[in-house]
């Protein structure tokens, strides 16, 4: 079952997979640092209430994240809060990320939606609407 949110005008249910990688894809997150990086993004997901479904750090160069989120916030500024915060604070808690590396990610990242029907159902649900009434 689909689980709608709402906020003071709209209802919703925004869920998209985000992934963005180190600099250079350098594998630097190592297990201290994931750990550290996990708390960290949990810790934003709170302030810009943003729901984490689920996380990963992969291959000590890139992270996974499912989230659920408003979407009159944007995917685009989440993703800007948790790279830029977590830039900031595990280059000031770790400085072997300040040595090898000008940033700790790199400028892009993937996102895609999740969920819901197939493009080819809601294509043809939009299609027969003007019939259907």
């Amino acid at each position: 079952m689909v689980e709608y949110k709402t906020n003071k005008n709209i209802v919703f249910c925004c869920n998209y997979h985000v992934v963005w990688v180190t600099k250079y894809r350098r594998p630097v997150l190592t297990e201290e640092i994931q750990i550290r990086l996990k708390e960290l993004l949990t810790q934003i997901a709170k302030e810009i209430k943003v729901e984490i479904l689920e996380m990963e750090v992969c291959q000590m160069n890139h992270v996974h994240l499912v989230v659920s989120l408003d979407p009159q916030f944007g995917v685009h500024r989440a993703v800007k809060r948790f790279k830029g915060a977590t830039s900031r604070y595990l280059r000031q808690e770790f400085p072997q990320l300040t040595q090898r590396l000008p940033t700790l990610w790199t400028n892009s990242y993937f996102v895609c939606t999740t969920g819901g029907a197939p493009l080819e159902k809601i294509k043809e649900y939009v299609k027969n609407q003007k019939r259907s009434r």
